[in-house]
């Protein structure tokens, strides 16, 4: 049977292949420690747990979900008082806000909402694979805006070419940024949102890493730039706050028509959000936010162990702070799928190879901090035994 044209665009999904990868060594008795994927090993707080069990017992919740298509009002009620608190931004949850099954899920409705086939999307290079995906499976026409580390791992707008500007109908944005870490400053924001108005562009700032920041970086909404609502929406998700990955819960908030046109396709693709995960929702974000601080204590504690044996063997660098993961650069003279296999072969440890994420992600490498301490440990030592 012949599969749809547009499959045979897309690149295997790069955390698909190396579940794979893991599986076969696994299988073949080596004791892999996985540093490659971004999933938080500790559990999703306790009083959230409770209210999903609590909620789920009322057979109210078992029917299809209160406004289906765009979430339960009291779960976008919420949503508008935490980006409030957290970012000073203000919501209408009528009009603003959407439930959303995670964030991947609105990158995905956000290119069907907005963009006809033959449109070019713009997307940074590197970049979270699943973006091209996207594009790809709308009939969009993928940009690569490089980002470097000398300009901050930052798109620089002038340098896009006038003619893919225009022909240019939307963005995808991600700061704090998988996979460099990378964070983006006020007057960056404020220059984003007065590029995209000069070229009627659709901001699409997936920021789902918002919290994920450490110590010396502010805490940003795209939304809290003057202007963002006319020109973009941003997607966040409880998945890496509330170590609630799992549970497939996030946002798009922003431009009353963008939201608009991406409920509308929301509605045609699926029935909405189990109720009684949108009332863990709430708990979450009305009562669990003191699980962020926790859990920045520990990326902080383990970001400082990996940095230390990093140092031992001799790779030295400025890290970003933004996000759980760690862009290190490969040893000098070596290329990101050499040192990713010189991991494994040597350590059994895998890593993701920088040029996953696209051609300027060669000569670096992604280390992922959700990992429990004791496997990090081990893979600290079998990688300074194996290169210092």
């Amino acid at each position: 049977m012949q599969i749809a044209d547009r499959l045979t665009k897309i690149p295997p999904y790069l955390f698909m292949e190396l579940r794979k990868k893991i599986a076969k060594a696994k299988a073949d008795g080596v004791d892999v420690i996985s540093l490659a994927i971004g999933d938080p090993v500790e559990p999703t707080p306790t009083s959230i747990i409770e209210e999903l069990y609590r909620t789920a017992c009322n057979p109210e919740n078992h029917r299809y979900p209160t406004d289906e298509e765009k979430g339960m009002l009291a779960f976008r009620k919420e949503v508008a008082v935490w980006y409030k608190n957290r970012y000073g931004v203000t919501l209408d949850p009528e009009n603003e806000i959407l439930g959303l099954i995670g964030s991947k899920e609105g990158c995905h409705h956000f290119i069907l909402a907005r963009i006809n086939p033959g449109d070019v999307v713009l997307m940074t290079d590197p970049g979270y694979p699943a973006y091209r995906a996207s594009i790809l499976m709308g009939g969009g026409i993928p940009y690569n805006v490089p980002i470097r580390p000398e300009n901050g791992y930052l798109p620089v707008f002038e340098d896009i070419p006038s003619d893919v500007v225009k022909k240019a109908r939307g963005m995808f944005l991600n700061y704090p940024n998988n996979p460099t870490g990378a964070c983006v400053t006020r007057p960056f924001l404020d220059k984003l949102v007065a590029f995209a108005k000069a070229n009627d562009i659709a901001v699409c700032y997936d920021n789902p890493y918002s919290e994920v920041v450490f110590a010396g970086q502010e805490r940003l909404s795209f939304l809290s730039a003057p202007g963002a609502k006319e020109v973009g929406v941003e997607l966040n998700s409880l998945s890496k706050p509330y170590n609630m990955t799992g549970w497939r819960l996030g946002m798009a908030v922003g431009s009353p028509e963008l939201i608009a046109a991406i409920s509308k396709v929301k509605e045609n693709t699926d029935s909405g959000i189990f109720n009684a995960i949108q009332f863990a929702g709430i708990q979450a974000l009305k009562n669990e936010t003191p699980n962020i601080e926790k859990m920045m204590a520990i990326y902080t504690r383990r970001r400082e162990r990996v940095l230390k044996t990093l140092d031992k063997i001799g790779i030295k660098f400025n890290p970003p702070k933004g996000t759980f993961y760690l862009w290190i650069p490969t040893p000098k003279g070596m290329g990101s799928l050499e040192f990713t296999n010189q991991l494994f072969e040597k350590t059994g440890v895998v890593v993701a190879s920088g040029t996953a994420y696209g051609q300027y992600g060669e000569g670096f490498i992604r280390i992922s901090l959700t990992v429990p301490d004791n496997r990090l440990e081990e893979a600290m030592a079998r990688i300074e035994k194996a290169f210092a």
